[in-house]
Order: structure tokens, then sequence, then C-alpha cells
């Protein structure tokens, strides 16, 4: 497999993991959980997309494939952290969350450096 290739995989079970997540939390979370997955699935699946674009883009090379990546893990940990903070109660996984959210801010940043490089 190719490294895009890899990439759009794990793109694609983001967005089936976020999609997931926010059907859960539309149709049988209870309310204090309800926006916690709400957030990390909105947050997830926007990060899936983009890391399914950074493995298109052709012309974006090295960086645009570091973007992707890091948007797909970004998201996702971000996306886990908070609902394992819904699901178990323990809210010490919300010091987890930042580490997605600074993850998915270098992915974007990286977004950008490929553009003005290519």
């Amino acid at each position: 497999m190719t490294v895009s290739r890899n990439l759009i995989v794990f793109a694609g079970l983001n967005g089936a993991l976020a999609v997931a997540l926010g059907a859960f939390a539309a149709h049988g979370a209870g309310p204090q959980i309800k926006s916690l997955l709400t957030t990390g699935a909105q947050y997830q699946l926007v990060h899936a997309v983009l890391a399914f674009a950074c493995a298109q883009w052709a012309g974006g090379g090295r960086l645009a494939a570091t973007a992707g990546w890091l948007a797909a893990s970004g998201g996702l940990i971000f996306s886990l952290s908070l609902a394992l903070i819904a699901f178990l109660g323990v809210p010490a996984f919300g010091a987890v969350a930042p580490i997605g959210g600074v993850l998915m801010i270098a992915a974007w940043l990286c977004l950008v450096f490929a553009a003005l490089r290519s």
C-alpha cells in the first residue's frame, strides 16, 4: 500500500467512526454526554475529510501527506478523548484532548506550508 492509500483508509475509518459517534449523540445519548460526543464527531469528521483531501493532492508532496496524517490522528485523539470522558466519566481524559487539538492545528499549518511550496 502506498502512503496515500494508507492515509485514505485511515481517513475513511475516521469518517465512519465520526458518523457513528454523531449518530449515537443524536439518537441515544443522554443530555450530559451529547455535547461531548457531538463536538468530538464534528472535529473528527472535518479532519477525516482534510486527510482525504491531502492524500488526493498530487502536487502537495510530503508536507501535504504529513498534514493529512496529523489531521486524521489529531481528530481521532481529540474525538476519542471526549468519548472516553462521556462514556467512562473519567475527566482525566480531558488532558488528552489538547494533544489532538495541537495535532489538528499543526495539520492546518502544514497544509499552508505545502501550498506555499507547491
